[in-house]
């Protein structure tokens, strides 16, 4: 059977993330892709995830957040980013260097429900937004604790930016672990999976996907949406890869190790441009 955009960005798995496919769609990057498209208008994307062991941010997810964001903004959706810093000065650097006009909202870090709900509040009035889209962003667990895939408590180091999420607002969730914004659609089989965290999110959204890494996921909704309005709108290639060594060179690290090295989740930028290159090759047969 020929491989679909889902089996591309869910092939090398490494942690167990396929336990939740038989509760996905077949097609949700399509299904995704879709729902996008239903609702035009501005859009939010979040990212940024803190990794306590190193003090600083994963590299996973902001790649994922620009590719979605350039092929928003090919499309005439007006496109903002939403961090906690250091993520947000780090991506504020990049869309500077691309000459990316998209702005960037820097997260408080404050664990006050007042200020919190005055900032989303504030956020939702200001940007108008049509759509939420969250990739490789960190979820509270059911006891209210931020935590990462060794469980350990990082609230501390994490803004509330999943409170966007409970506004009833449309929302996009991308993850590849199940302590990320939009797996608490299926919290119970998360925490039900061998790998996967005990202590899943619970904040949910209206169209999940999950991928081996959020990177991979952000492509394939790339994929599906460059095929449902007939260009291709994925990344180049070696613009991905700058992205990753830049944020590498700013500080970020990779997720697993919190080493200080090109590498996503302990891929390297070979591996990741490999699973690029196969979407963009799906893309183009079918076009």
């Amino acid at each position: 059977m020929p491989q679909t955009i889902e089996d591309i960005i869910l092939n090398h798995d490494r942690r167990g993330i396929n336990a939740l496919r038989p509760h996905l769609p077949d097609d949700f990057c399509t299904q995704a892709a879709q729902y996008l498209l239903e609702h035009p208008g501005p859009v939010i994307i979040v990212t940024g995830f803190y990794i306590l062991m190193s003090d600083a941010p994963e590299t996973d997810g902001p790649p994922g957040a620009f590719a979605i964001g350039n092929a928003l903004r090919e499309l005439g959706h007006p496109v903002c980013y939403a961090a906690d810093e250091p993520m947000a000065y780090m991506m504020a650097s990049w869309v500077t260097r691309q000459r990316d006009p998209s702005p960037i909202i820097r997260y408080p870090i404050i664990d006050d429900a007042h200020i919190n709900g005055h900032f989303v509040r504030e956020t939702i009035t200001e940007r108008e937004p049509a759509l939420l889209i969250s990739i490789e962003r960190c979820s509270p667990d059911a006891d209210g604790i931020y935590r990462n895939m060794r469980a350990r408590d990082i609230s501390p180091q994490t803004a509330r930016i999943d409170h966007l999420f409970t506004q009833g607002l449309p929302s996009i969730g991308i993850g590849d672990g199940g302590n990320e914004i939009g797996m608490g659609n299926l919290q119970e089989v998360i925490a039900a999976a061998d790998q996967l965290p005990d202590h899943p999110a619970v904040v949910g959204c209206d169209r999940l996907i999950a991928a081996s890494t959020s990177n991979w996921g952000g492509y394939g909704l790339v994929a599906a949406l460059s095929l449902q309005v007939g260009r291709n709108l994925l990344p180049d290639i070696e613009t991905d890869a700058d992205c990753i060594r830049f944020l590498v060179d700013s500080g970020a690290v990779t997720g697993v190790t919190g080493e200080h090295d090109y590498l996503v989740d302990e891929f390297t930028l070979e591996e990741n441009a490999a699973v690029l290159q196969e979407l963009h090759d799906y893309v183009n047969e079918r076009l």
